[in-house]
């Protein structure tokens, strides 16, 4: 009597048969293309079974189905059982999908950039896809010349900005690639990465460039060099002499020379005005330690008074080097004019301090110095005229007293 269960009965006519067993699903088979007809691909598997690939099911993200012709080879993912027809349903795009994601576990490990196109934009980055597989990059991961610098971080502006970008092609790399939650992000900054390294090393303080101006905002302007370094022209470097808006001196996509004056990690500091001579030490040349100067009170300060001199310098008049009577004797408001000391000249930090006290002292000695000494002599003399009367008096007193 055969003990055999049902099962392992039809497990062993297989195996006696070598017949392979039929497809599972959730799998991926490969087979042979024997049949390609009105959008229909039949694929026969392990010479036992037939499977079709139609519809949707068709597409994926290598153009898969235009290129195959019978006889060849194929990978499809078992998406449906066997139907009425004797067919297994198939589907290409769902076995690229699983390539692509092994393929972006290798290009993660590995820092392979590949290029996409923008498909959206929202506030928070860019949307892409990769074979079938839709991918974000956020802000911060884009390019500097992509990235939206905007002040204040107005989100309308951001968009607007980034809306700019859809039908474009970005290289990027992947940042994470999760296939089980369907999670995968790219970063087109992490793509200029070792280009970027590369660039680094070779930069040094003193070095010109000239670049594309990717930003605009209140604290200066950025340019964009080497096509992946980026570097900031902070509002105190623009221009000689007061500079309260940089858009004044550049708009976005214009290209602009600067000179490297740091370099912090991957922090870039540029300077547009030490391209040209410094006027500044060209009109100090006209002042001197000691000089008597007249100017017009610019600025009023806690610690003291700005005072706009000749060729547009301004000197410092400290609140330690007005004396208590000039205060009182002056109101201190803007536009009016001031005379004062040239006490200091410091060309390093651009620096002229000026004194109302040393003006003071200077002017003292001349005006009251004499009318001291005066009466002073005067009285040593009326002092000694007295002695010399009194010592003749007691002369005659003597002589009289003898006789």
């Amino acid at each position: 009597m055969n003990s055999q269960t049902p099962g392992s009965a039809m497990s062993a006519l297989l195996a006696e048969d070598q017949i392979a067993p039929p497809p599972k699903l959730g799998t991926s088979v490969t087979g042979k293309v024997v049949n390609i007809q009105n959008s229909k691909i039949l694929v026969e598997i392990d010479g036992t079974y037939t499977g079709i690939i139609a519809g949707r099911e068709a597409a994926d993200g290598f153009d898969t189905a235009k290129k195959l012709i019978e006889g060849d080879e194929v990978s499809a993912y078992v998406v449906g059982e066997e139907n009425s027809d004797g067919y297994f349903i198939l589907s290409l795009r769902k076995a690229s999908r699983e390539k692509a994601w092994d393929k972006l576990k290798e290009m993660k490990e590995t820092g392979e950039t590949v290029d996409v196109v923008i498909r959206e934009a929202n506030k928070g980055g860019l949307m892409t896809e990769f074979n079938g597989i839709r991918a974000f990059i956020p802000v911060s991961q884009l390019a500097p010349e992509h990235y939206p610098r905007v002040n204040g971080a107005n989100s309308n502006e951001i968009l607007s900005r980034l809306q700019k970008y859809i039908g474009e092609k970005f290289t990027v790399q992947a940042l994470t690639a999760e296939a089980d939650e369907g999670k995968l992000i790219f970063s087109e900054k992490a793509a200029l990465g070792k280009k970027r390294n590369t660039a680094m090393g070779k930069l040094k303080i003193g070095d010109k460039i000239e670049g594309k101006v990717t930003g605009i905002v209140n604290f200066g302007i950025f340019i964009m060099f080497n096509n992946c370094l980026e570097g900031l022209v902070h509002l105190s470097e623009i221009a000689w002499g007061k500079v309260s808006d940089a858009a004044n001196y550049a708009r976005v996509g214009e290209t602009k020379e600067a000179v490297i004056i740091g370099i912090d990690t991957d922090k870039i500091s540029l300077s547009m005005k030490r391209l040209t001579p410094d006027p500044w030490l060209k009109n100090v040349e006209k002042f001197t330690v000691g000089d008597t100067v007249t100017g017009e009170v610019e600025k009023i300060t806690p610690f003291g008074v700005l005072v706009k001199l000749a060729n547009e310098m301004s000197g410092l008049l400290h609140t330690s080097e007005i004396t208590e009577e000039d205060k009182e004797k002056i109101a201190f408001t803007v536009g009016e004019k001031v005379k004062a000391k040239v006490i200091e000249i410091n060309l390093d930090d651009h620096r002229i301090a000026l004194s109302m006290k040393g003006l003071a002292e200077t002017d003292k000695p001349k005006k009251k110095g004499a009318a001291k000494k005066a009466p002073k002599k005067k009285a040593d003399g009326e002092a000694e005229d007295s002695a010399k009367d009194k010592k003749s008096t007691t002369k005659e007193k003597k002589k009289e007293e003898t006789k």
